[in-house]
């Protein structure tokens, strides 16, 4: 275990080197790990392990057909080791609950009848235990409830698996009823893929990343490129100049270096004057926002966004809705400018 020191704020880290897959696939090799949910988590997961030597079957619904075809394409065979999801956690040991937050609560009822004593009840977010109020997932009394939630879409999951760096995960044990939860759960987080895992707790995780979620990973971001975009274009600057000095320099340019090295690795391999000015402004924006960071936060510890959600995701129409609003960012002038910058990168280019 790795001790990490932040001015004296220590965290314990778990690194494949003190527990390698060798280790995790002996934890696991009595062990029937069911992925429940074909969607974002689900596929990346479940190929890691398999590809990583673990027994695992799929639970997926039958009549999604999009989901359950999806995972025929990746080689999961009906009936071997693609079930419908009642037969799936029946013969599971490892019960990993990959569908949506809005999911797992319309699913529950049909989940819980089928976990066995000793079973492992596994998460990638909080969501659904620590709003327990609102989702109703309560876990019995005889399984263990474990996470781990790789801070990563599904995507980037299996695509930093395949070039073999791993993907930075949270770990959590709510419920030990077995006395193996903390092994259970630190051998699928090097199955599924992690570089290392470093400790936190359910209610954390999910106040965390609700907060990242809406905050800088997303909703801050797409913000405040709209804001630039915009007040560029009011004055006069051209669509491909707005985004390359809002978007492109950022994505293809700067962020890259802030992942090598840091922020002040990225500001001290720019321009002096572009180090001036951004050093300056920066305490002029974290002013400004730090405010809506609060408002946040608290709309998310206060079940006030969970609520949001539930009913939004719970909707009959909401894949309808959610492509209208998806449809108005994709159709936005911004980012057709963006489709067309991407376009003119020399890989793209070989393509056309």
């Amino acid at each position: 275990m790795v001790v990490l020191n932040f001015g004296g704020t220590k965290e314990d880290v778990v690194t494949r080197d003190e527990f390698p897959l060798a280790k995790a696939k002996e934890v696991l090799k009595n062990e029937i790990i069911v992925v429940v949910g074909y969607g974002v988590q689900g596929p990346a997961q479940a190929l890691n392990m398999k590809d990583n030597g673990i027994n695992v079957i799929i639970g997926q619904r039958p009549d999604e057909k999009f989901y359950w075809d999806k995972a025929v394409r990746d080689g999961w065979q009906p009936t071997k080791t693609l079930f419908p999801i009642e037969e799936a956690v029946e013969k599971g040991t490892i019960i990993q609950y990959l569908i949506s937050d809005a999911g797992q609560m319309a699913q529950w009822p049909n989940i819980l009848p089928h976990l066995k004593k000793g079973d492992a009840l596994y998460f990638s977010h909080g969501f659904s235990i620590v709003y327990k109020d609102q989702t109703k997932v309560i876990p019995p009394e005889f399984v263990d409830v474990i996470l781990v939630a790789p801070k990563g879409s599904g995507t980037s999951v299996r695509k930093n698996f395949l070039s073999g760096s791993g993907i930075n995960s949270s770990y959590a044990i709510f419920q030990d009823y077995t006395g193996r939860a903390k092994e259970r759960t630190l051998a699928l987080g090097i199955a599924v893929g992690s570089g290392y895992l470093f400790p936190t707790t359910f209610e954390k995780e999910v106040h965390s990343d609700l907060t990242g979620e809406r905050g800088v990973l997303m909703g801050a971001l797409a913000g405040i490129f709209e804001a630039q975009y915009n007040v560029l274009r009011k004055n006069g600057h051209s669509p491909s100049e707005a985004f390359n000095e809002t978007v492109e320099e950022l994505t293809q340019s700067l962020m890259p270096l802030v992942a090598e090295k840091g922020m002040d690795w990225m500001y001290a391999n720019c321009s002096t004057t572009a180090q001036r000015g951004a050093l300056d402004w920066r305490h002029e924006f974290r002013k400004a926002v730090e405010p809506v960071f609060e408002k946040l936060y608290k709309s998310v510890v206060s079940g006030k966004e969970t609520e949001i959600v539930l009913k939004a995701n719970s909707a009959p129409d909401y894949r309808e809705k959610l492509e209208k609003e998806l449809s108005e960012m994709r159709n936005s002038e911004m980012w057709q400018a963006g489709a067309e910058v991407r376009s003119l990168r020399p890989e793209n280019r070989k393509k056309v």
